[in-house]
């Protein structure tokens, strides 16, 4: 892989934000082949570091850093793509967020950043996002999934109501809604009538993978 590539992708794997987003400006600059840049170096960067993380290889704040870094290279090279009329080739569309009432980013944001990652085409809410948001959010950008986080017992309830009021609306068939956060788990998923639980980033990519297969 030319230097340039390695370059993005070890400035990932090893978490240094700002030297992704000094190179991803540095091909800016240059005039170089942007989604060749992404496809090739970032991207295989936050996937190797999921695998080592996956493999015990790396800790958790290791693989944050990392995707904290592939968001600083995302937001110089995602504008200019979108304004030659590139983009990475969508494997679908995801909406995710942190249900109302709790503020927990973290976790969310990772899971938002590896789907990204894997080809999904991601909007991610942020935090302590109403219900009806998340349905609306995900009628007007066309999504497949629905991902809802809940770090809190006092709001896992609110992903129920997701769910709950899709069916009220007919829309229940429309999409896959996938829940996930501490206190969650795969019997509250069934309970709750949602498509699957994840308990982390990896696979929360994979339970995606395996039902938009």
């Amino acid at each position: 892989m030319p230097d340039v590539i390695q370059e993005c992708h070890d400035a990932i794997l090893h978490g240094d934000r700002a030297k992704a987003e000094e190179l991803a400006r540095r091909a800016l600059a240059e005039g170089g082949d942007l989604l060749r840049t992404l496809e090739q170096g970032f991207v295989p960067g936050l996937r190797e570091a999921g695998r080592k993380w996956e493999e015990g290889e790396l800790f958790l704040p290791e693989l944050v850093l990392a995707a904290e870094a592939m968001k600083a290279a995302s937001a110089v090279l995602q504008p200019a793509l979108q304004t030659r009329g590139q983009s990475q080739k969508a494997r679908g569309r995801v909406v995710i967020g942190t249900i109302e009432g709790d503020i927990h980013d973290i976790g969310k944001t990772l899971v938002a950043t590896m789907f990204s990652a894997n080809g999904y085409e991601t909007r991610d809410l942020g935090a302590d996002v109403p219900v009806r948001r998340f349905i609306e959010e995900a009628e007007s950008f066309d999504a497949n999934f629905i991902c809802i986080s809940a770090l809190l017992t006092t709001t896992m309830a609110g992903q129920r109501k997701v769910i709950d009021l899709l069916k009220e609306r007919s829309r229940r068939e429309r999409y896959r809604v996938l829940v996930g956060g501490a206190p969650c788990s795969s019997t509250w998923a069934a309970d709750i009538g949602a498509d699957g639980y994840a308990g982390d980033a990896i696979s929360a990519v994979q339970l995606a993978n395996a039902l938009w297969a």
